[in-house]
């Protein structure tokens, strides 16, 4: 009994096709950027939290009318949750890879976090100065050691 449980889960895991797995990032990314909790959206749409869950993730598929009931919910057109999915045989390898990468660092706390944080900076100005040093901070292999303005302030 325990083994079929275990086989039908790791069936089920496999299961998922990229575009599912695409439309629960988007709604995840939809979601975050209101922050609407999993509960919130939820009641909007009357399902469970853990329906909810199961979307985000691509575990269980999404009908086309709850689709557009969460799409009612997030304030935003059905095509959004399929906005860059390239779609085709030769994507779907690509966008699973891509999925397990994308995928997991949205899962994690910390970065809605940074989302939120960073979308609730109100001086433009600010925001974009954070945005470019995250980036020069998630680059170090790629930039250089010592940059000008460095080099200069020690001589």
């Amino acid at each position: 009994m325990v083994l079929r449980q275990l086989k039908s889960k790791e069936e089920s895991a496999e299961a998922r096709h990229p575009i599912d797995c695409h439309v629960g990032r988007r709604i995840r990314l939809r979601r975050a950027q209101l922050r609407l909790s999993q509960g919130a959206l939820a009641s909007r749409i009357g399902v469970s939290f853990q329906a909810v869950q199961k979307y985000e993730s691509g575990s269980i598929r999404i009908s086309a009318s709850r689709l557009y009931e969460m799409s009612v919910a997030l304030a935003v057109t059905p095509g959004f949750f399929f906005a860059d999915y390239s779609g085709g045989p030769d994507a779907e390898g690509a966008l699973a890879a891509e999925a397990g990468e994308m995928g997991s660092a949205f899962d994690r706390r910390e970065t809605l976090s940074l989302v939120r944080g960073y979308y609730g900076i109100r001086d433009r100005a600010l925001q974009a100065e954070i945005l470019r040093l995250i980036a020069r901070l998630g680059n170090r292999e790629a930039a250089p050691e010592n940059s000008p303005k460095t080099s200069s302030q020690t001589s």
